[in-house]
């Protein structure tokens, strides 16, 4: 089993996942002009990965990091449906036997694409179960190696990828002022602190499941409370984060912020309207703290649309309003 502290990620490790994916002939995702408060900004447009979010970066260099035995003995992955689905592909692409841990109530169109990919589905019951437990027996059962979804350091370098890409996509002379990124456990937060240190990095969680801008107030890891609050952010649902993400973004990382519901809806509507993209509730957050003014915005500020995978009925709805 891999600890998530066996070694600190790097700046260069950012850069060689980068590499590694452009090797594999990933595609840039776009970063497109989007118009906030009269300000025009930037919007990276994760939602167009193959799997349809940025997880795709992180599952994919740290399973191409596995020797020859750890890839034999497979990997056992934690995830609401984003990250599930990025080493679902990944371990398809290499061979690698995966099985995923996922909530009996996650999204239905992210349990028939992690299944489509190939790996081996084990649902557990939200609330109720401790998936991490889950998780840890089948990691003891089977040997294998656990690819946890931020807590991990070439799971962060893989996420950090998407900070050079951006940065070279600003051009000679420019570079990214500020990312406005949506935020779990903190591990694409961690990325791009570490791939561009210039830039500010603002968290961005659920009302109620704050838990890394809590942590970062406090100089200690929080975690949720015994009743937190329903959210229709399913990919935003961590306990708490890490030691080995705290440990980057403790200093680093600009105060957390919380968005409702409504107003992810609204940036949902936006994103569909504006820029022509279908955006889940867990990949608005970022732009959700954007349009309601909780986060600053100019000319150079990029805006995580982290993942696009939303069923039809739910995705109409809140485009009706």
């Amino acid at each position: 089993m891999i600890r998530d502290d066996m070694r600190e990620p790097t700046a260069t490790g950012t850069l060689a996942a980068l590499q590694s994916l452009q090797q594999i002939g990933l595609p840039m995702t776009p970063l497109l002009p989007v118009e906030i408060a009269g300000v025009q900004c930037w919007a990276k447009a994760e939602v167009l990965q193959p799997v349809g979010a940025f997880k795709i970066r992180g599952a994919w260099w740290r399973l191409v990091n596995l020797d020859a035995e750890e890839r034999k003995r497979g990997v056992v992955a934690v995830s609401s449906g984003n990250h599930a689905q990025g080493v679902a592909w990944a371990a398809r692409r290499l061979g690698i036997p995966a099985a995923i841990v996922m909530p009996r109530n996650a999204p239905q169109v992210k349990l028939e694409a992690t299944r489509a990919l190939g790996a081996e589905i084990m649902l557990y019951e939200r609330p109720g179960e401790d998936r991490d437990e889950v998780a840890a027996k089948l990691v003891e059962e089977r040997d294998a190696v656990l690819v946890h979804a931020f807590g991990d350091p070439w799971v962060i370098e893989g996420q950090g990828s998407a900070g050079h890409e951006a940065q070279a996509q600003f051009g000679t002379g420019r570079r990214p002022s500020r990312f406005i990124v949506c935020c779990g456990g903190g591990g694409l937060a961690a990325g791009l602190a570490l791939a561009c240190p210039h830039a500010a990095i603002h968290v961005v969680e659920p009302q109620g499941w704050d838990m890394v801008g809590q942590s970062l107030a406090a100089g200690e890891i929080v975690r949720v409370g015994a009743n937190p609050p329903a959210t229709i952010c399913d990919a935003l649902q961590p306990d708490a984060t890490k030691p080995i993400n705290m440990g980057v973004l403790q200093g680093r990382a600009e105060p957390g912020v919380a968005v409702t519901d409504e107003e992810v809806r609204a940036a949902q509507r936006f994103a569909f309207s504006k820029l022509r993209l279908v955006v889940e509730p867990g990949g608005a957050a970022a732009l959700a703290a954007a349009l309601a003014g909780k986060v600053p915005v100019d000319q150079d500020t990029v805006i995580m649309l982290t993942g696009g995978n939303t069923d039809a009925a739910s995705y109409a709805e809140t485009l009706q309003g």
